[in-house]
């Protein structure tokens, strides 16, 4: 497995790897938050919508990209950004069912490593508490990340 920049030809793939990787965090928040509030925050719908966030979050060119790749093909990627001191690991995700093991640690250390580099002080990750999320829990711990300030989101429909 290797590291690389992000490439334009490379968008459907890592949406692709994007929707795949929240399925079961779509599942879960549509379980949690009722049809009609999911169908209003997705509206292209849960097997789309993950992607197309990834999309706009490229297109804003507030974050950076990188790929992970194994024998020419996308397995990962991961988008983060920094502001002085700290540094954000954004979106990322594993392409599933690849067999490969240490994908997002590859990934999460490339960035860390990039953080270092550009004297960032700080690097921090924002994940659910909710089973869906608990693999990126354990991945991010795993990757070094033992300090943490819960919260909790509240939705209200309005009408």
């Amino acid at each position: 497995m290797n590291m690389r920049e992000y490439q334009a030809e490379d968008l459907e793939a890592v949406m692709a790897i994007a929707n795949a990787g929240w399925k079961e965090i779509r599942k879960m928040s549509r379980a949690a938050l009722g049809d009609r509030m999911a169908d209003m925050m997705n509206p292209a719908g849960d097997d789309k919508s993950k992607g197309l966030q990834v999309k706009d979050q490229i297109d804003s060119g507030l974050y950076d990209i990188d790929i992970c790749e194994h024998d020419g093909e996308i397995v990962g990627f991961i988008t983060y950004k920094h502001d002085g001191f700290i540094g954000e690991i954004c979106n990322n995700a594993a392409k599933p069912g690849t067999g490969l093991k240490g994908i997002g640690q590859m990934m999460y250390k490339f960035v860390l490593e990039k953080f270092r580099s550009e004297n960032v002080k700080i690097a921090k990750v924002t994940t659910g508490m909710d089973y869906a999320h608990a693999p990126a829990r354990k991945a991010y711990e795993r990757a070094g990340f033992s300090k943490h300030l819960d919260s909790t989101t509240y939705f209200m429909e309005l009408d």
